[in-house]
């Protein structure tokens, strides 16, 4: 049986990373081709599982790179499109937005017209043996904007965008490029919104990773504001499955919410992986204090930051059958011991 060739951008990271080896497990009949630029954020070192698989091929490069994208849809006949590849430090698009619009925003739209381009022959017409090919767009639950405090109120998949950072505002800029190649060309394009991943292989500029890191190097652990900005928290493995289903099953042109149904204040994570390290790895030995909660320090408030982000995924799990299989309880036992392990500890 011949392979069937799936694109999949930006693997390198932290939720790619985390697809790759799962995806590549349970479908032995695709070949996967993982472009990444290996900016800061990408460290092939995550795919140390995969490195040897016949039906695994890394490329290094941009995806605003046309020509590059072109040279891959031809020479492995791309069939399907997985895009995770973007900037998404919030901290970083502040400082430097320009980065965030080149690579989300065009980097997104290159993709989207070479797969419109080799897969189709006109607008609403796909080529004969192209007519299962699927564009996958992996976005955030921050291009809707924030939430009061009802506990009521959740981004649904028809909450209207209110990006509040440059990061968000060029997510949901490329949300919108896809629904237009949906609308305009016919394009098979589906978008999942996810809400904050945790787990393993997560950048070190994380808030979990941080929290942890820090606590272990008896440093300050640095809270924004109040502490008290919630955040909806999704395993990463959960995503991966859901994100697998979506490409599979999900209805064309339409958007999924995947979210954990985990709301936690900044502090309760904080107090949660501090109680965790301070049994694992007692801090009187350590750093020479009777708890990792008294790193805890308050820093100045992030700029425009966003107070509470909640996830509706009834749509997901009523419709294609997703649920959750971690909650944060077990998901971060999990994700401390993996940090423990690769810090050596």
């Amino acid at each position: 049986m011949s392979k069937k060739s799936i694109l999949v951008t930006g693997c390198a990271g932290f939720i790619g990373s985390n697809f790759v080896p799962y995806f590549l497990e349970k479908y032995p009949e695709y070949f996967v081709v993982n472009l990444d630029l290996l900016t800061y954020a990408g460290n092939l070192d995550n795919l140390k599982e995969v490195e040897g698989n016949p039906n695994y091929k890394f490329i290094k490069g941009d995806i605003c790179n046309r020509e590059l994208v072109e040279f891959i849809f031809n020479e492995y006949d791309i069939k399907g499109v997985i895009h995770f590849a973007a900037e998404s430090h919030v901290d970083n698009s502040i400082k430097n937005p320009g980065v965030f619009v080149q690579t989300n925003v065009n980097g997104t739209f290159t993709l989207l017209d070479v797969a419109f381009k080799h897969w189709m022959n006109k607008p609403f017409e796909y080529k004969k043996g192209y007519e299962n090919c699927r564009f996958h767009h992996i976005s955030t639950d921050e291009v809707y904007g924030t939430l009061s405090d009802d506990p009521n109120d959740l981004f649904r998949e028809d909450t209207p965008y209110a990006p509040n950072s440059p990061y968000s505002a060029s997510k949901a800029s490329s949300d919108m490029i896809v629904r237009s190649y949906v609308e305009t060309y016919g394009l098979n394009s589906v978008i999942t919104n996810c809400s904050n991943n945790y787990g393993p292989k997560q950048h070190d500029e994380k808030l979990i990773p941080t929290i942890i890191r820090k606590a272990l190097a008896g440093e300050s652990i640095p809270i924004y504001g109040d502490g008290k900005n919630i955040r909806d928290w999704l395993y990463v493995l959960d995503h991966c499955k859901g994100i697998d289903l979506v490409y599979h099953t999900g209805k064309k042109g339409e958007v999924y919410n995947i979210g954990g149904r985990n709301e936690r204040t900044n502090l309760q994570i904080v107090d949660t992986i501090t109680s965790i390290l301070d049994e694992k790895v007692p801090p009187k030995k350590r750093i020479g204090k009777d708890s990792y909660k008294e790193l805890i320090t308050f820093v100045e408030d992030r700029a425009g930051h966003d107070r509470r982000y909640a996830i509706d995924a009834s749509k997901l799990e009523n419709e294609l059958g997703w649920r959750a299989d971690e909650n944060f309880d077990t998901g971060i036992v999990k994700t401390i011991n993996w940090y423990l392990e690769k810090f050596g500890i």
